[in-house]
Order: structure tokens, then C-alpha cells, then sequence
């Protein structure tokens, strides 16, 4: 009886052994396409791949550069503050808004910040020209867009940028008001 029961789980082993290796076997036969299991049916469904990735819209050139420049840069230059004087605060502004499209990536104290904010993904260009239109549209206060700014990078975890031990007091105390 055990013997039986042996052979039985052995042959068992086997037939699923020999499934496995039909399996691999007809997805070799394939180049370019990709078996996966239709759970609801029960059956193999052959995917094709390379159709799958030419039809999948990929970041678009164009796109990128209209919402940089046409949508986020020139409505910055347009509403935030000008001159000289100004300087300053409109580079905790740019700072905020780079860190943001460069997905946490500060400026380092070379200067250089490791990556380019104009070739970010799509998706988060449209949400900085999303967020700079509601601005323009509900205040135009600097102050006002550059929590906004802060707001959305503490949304990501993407850090701020640091100028000296001040911005790292603010810091600190930003994080107390957010506790309460």
C-alpha cells in the first residue's frame, strides 16, 4: 500500500514536472510575446510584447519643453517679483520648485544639482503648471506659492533645499506647526 501510494506521488511529480517544461517550452517558440496564466479561465494567453510597447505613449519632447518654458517659466518670470533686489527670494522659489520637478534632488554647494528639471516625467511638469496657474489665479502672493511649493515637496518627502543654518531653523520649525 505505501509502495502504491509512492509510485502514485512520484508519478504525480512527474506529470507536473513534464507541465513545467511544456510550459518553457512554448514560451521559447515565441520571441517577442509572453505567456500568462487567464486566471478567470484557466488557460495560457499569449501577450505580445512589442506590440504592448509600440502602442505605450512614451515622454514626449515637445510636450516637455511647452510645459517648462511656455507654462511654468514664463508665467513665473511674468507674476513673481522683478529686479535685482528681488533676486533672493525668487531663487527659494526656483529652488523649491527644481527640488520638486527633480524629484527631491537639492543643488549642491558646487552648485550643481546632479539632474535636469526639464526632462522630469510629464505627469509632474502638469502638475507644477496645474499648481503655478492656481496661484496666478487665486493670489499672485510669493509668499503664498512658495508654501505651496513647501507643502508639496513635504507631500513627496522630497526634502528643501539648504542655503545655511537658517534655512535648517526654519526647517525645524515648519515640521513643529505641521505636529500640532
Amino acid at each position: 500500500m505505501e509502495k502504491k501510494l509512492q509510485v502514485s506521488k512520484s508519478k504525480i511529480t512527474d506529470l507536473q514536472h513534464l507541465e513545467k517544461l511544456e510550459i518553457l517550452q512554448k514560451s521559447k517558440e515565441t520571441v517577442g510575446k509572453q505567456l500568462s496564466i487567464d486566471i478567470d479561465k484557466g488557460n495560457l494567453v499569449e501577450i505580445d510584447e512589442i506590440k504592448e510597447l509600440i502602442n505605450r505613449k512614451f515622454e514626449d519632447p515637445e510636450e516637455k519643453f511647452q510645459l517648462f518654458y511656455k507654462g511654468i517659466q514664463n508665467v513665473l518670470v511674468k507674476f513673481l517679483p522683478r529686479g535685482r533686489h528681488f533676486y533672493h527670494e525668487r531663487r527659494i522659489i526656483h529652488d523649491e520648485k527644481l527640488i520638486f520637478l527633480n524629484r527631491g534632488k537639492a543643488r549642491q554647494l558646487n552648485g550643481r544639482r546632479g539632474s535636469d528639471s526639464r526632462m522630469t516625467y510629464n505627469e509632474d511638469l502638469q502638475e507644477m503648471v496645474s499648481l503655478v496657474t492656481d496661484w496666478v489665479v487665486n493670489s499672485l502672493d510669493p509668499i503664498d506659492l512658495y508654501q505651496q511649493l513647501y507643502d508639496l515637496n513635504e507631500k513627496y518627502n522630497y526634502g528643501h533645499q539648504f542655503y545655511d543654518d537658517t534655512s535648517k531653523s526654519f526647517e525645524n520649525a515648519m515640521s513643529k506647526i505641521k505636529v500640532k
